[in-house]
């Protein structure tokens, strides 16, 4: 029985199934439509059962449309007009069906008449709603690498030419973005400060339709750099350097070895595998804490395997606007497994089905200078150069304010590492500050080319007293 203050881990389930929905919307209208329909309110008349979950959705215009999706296929039926599949309404479904942990939302009860009157519709090929075929070529490749979002069998012939066609249309948004970054460097940087956010907007639109969420994500965050403050045409060289360096990449993968190949697949947006045999181990959890934007909120949390040495990072995912269902109170020590994703250099890792809490406080990772730091993340850079969030431990190292900001320099004084700017905008370096009173503290935290992230603290007076500094 896993206490109330510690979740169940069989959730993980949930964060697999949310990711690979996301990886089935064929463009970005389907996926707005979808995260806006994920809710229990947009739902009425629904259920699951025999491998299939239907629903009643009422559209913003008061117009209902019913939707049944077979889940080990996947076969995807819906009365709207949509040409797309799966349509806005599948996808909304899905959602729902990944956040209902407790089966409150969809409750198990037999397939409805029309239900399977529709899928046997689309299995067939006759009548089926949205002019395409159950093997839409429009649908994305979630299931290619994972299996279907239900988790039942996996076509592999049909998987496979999922994953060819992925691969085309993100070739062809790689090749489109080289041609966007040739063009505003021969028009140079300073124009880029003109052009405005929509012509970058406008680029992270098409590598979205050309499913590559990670290219559109690094388009966003180039189209954010202009006017951003003093350097800023340095800033943006760098990111485009970063951007064409992984457009190369992904061009020349067949060519790379296998390592480095997954990471660059994993970087423009594909799923990373997970391989290994699970590592069992007592794991502290020493931070955590969610990212996001108008689609997908992200946790991140942090744990170190008290046994064997090994620090771990956890993703977990929920709907825009709604937190993760995955939530472990920092400082606590669980028993569990985990398995490692492959890729050069990865430190992510998937659950297995729960972690147990265990009595007792435990020690935080060994540390080491800012020296040692820094070269631990320049020798995670050589295989994975996009890599910008590497964890660390720094032991004996004192906050101090220099000229430029906020830095943790070692007791000696002979190195420092600067603190993120936003790091240095957070209450929580007032927490660390006053934690360390002047004297040598142990810091966990992410370090970046931007500089180092502090997410937990210890102190010498209270060396297993995890401090959360978020």
């Amino acid at each position: 029985m896993v206490p109330s203050n510690v979740v169940d881990m069989n959730g993980m389930g949930v964060r697999s199934a949310v990711e690979q929905v996301w990886a089935l919307a064929p463009d970005e209208a389907a996926r707005r439509a979808g995260s806006r329909l994920g809710t229990a309110g947009s739902w009425s008349d629904t259920g699951c059962g025999d491998g299939a979950v239907w629903g009643l959705c009422r559209d913003d215009d008061g117009t209902s449309y019913r939707t049944v999706v077979d889940l080990a296929v996947p076969v995807y039926a819906c009365d709207c007009p949509g040409l797309a599949l799966p349509c806005g309404h599948a996808l909304g479904l899905l959602l729902l069906q990944a956040a209902d942990s407790d089966g409150t939302a969809i409750e198990k009860s037999a397939v409805p008449d029309w239900a399977e009157r529709r899928l046997a519709e689309r299995r067939a090929g006759d009548g089926a709603v949205g002019g395409g075929p159950a093997e839409d070529d429009t649908a994305g490749d979630g299931a290619a690498d994972g299996g279907p979002v239900g988790g039942g069998p996996a076509d592999p012939v049909a998987a496979r030419r999922r994953a060819e066609r992925r691969a085309a249309r993100i070739t062809s948004g790689a090749r489109e973005l080289e041609q966007r970054l040739t063009d505003l460097l021969r028009g140079g940087l300073a124009a880029a400060g003109q052009t405005g956010y929509g012509l970058w907007e406008e680029t992270a639109a098409r590598m979205v339709d050309a499913q590559a969420p990670g290219l559109a994500g690094r388009v966003r965050e180039l189209g954010a750099i202009p006017g951003s403050g003093p350097g800023w045409p340095v800033r943006l060289l760098e990111e485009c350097a970063l951007t064409h360096l992984l457009d190369r990449a992904w061009l020349a993968a067949d060519r790379l070895p296998a390592p480095f190949a997954t990471t660059v697949r994993t970087r423009v947006g594909l799923p990373a595998p997970v391989a290994g045999a699970p590592v069992r181990d007592h794991w502290l959890v020493l931070a955590q804490y969610d990212t996001g934007d108008a689609r997908l909120t992200t946790r991140r949390v942090w744990l170190y395997g008290t046994t064997g040495g090994r620090t771990a990072l956890v993703l977990s995912y929920g709907a825009a606007g709604r937190a993760p269902r995955l939530s472990l109170p920092v400082g606590a020590v669980l028993d569990g497994e985990l398995t490692p994703h492959t890729g050069s250099g990865q430190v992510r890792a998937e659950p297995g089905e729960h972690f147990v809490p265990v009595a007792g406080p435990a020690a935080p990772p060994p540390g080491g200078p800012v020296g040692e730091a820094l070269d631990a993340y320049g020798r995670a850079l050589g295989g994975d150069p996009w890599l910008d969030a590497w964890p660390v431990t720094l032991s004996g190292v004192v906050p101090a304010r220099a000229e430029y900001g906020w830095q943790l320099a070692d007791a000696d004084g002979r190195e420092a590492l600067p603190l993120t700017p936003g790091a240095q905008a957070r209450p929580g370096l007032w927490r660390l500050v006053a934690l360390s009173g002047g004297a040598p503290v142990t810091v966990f935290g992410e370090c970046g080319h931007r500089g180092f992230t502090p997410l937990a603290a210890w102190s010498p007076e209270a060396p297993t007293e995890t401090v959360p500094l978020l």
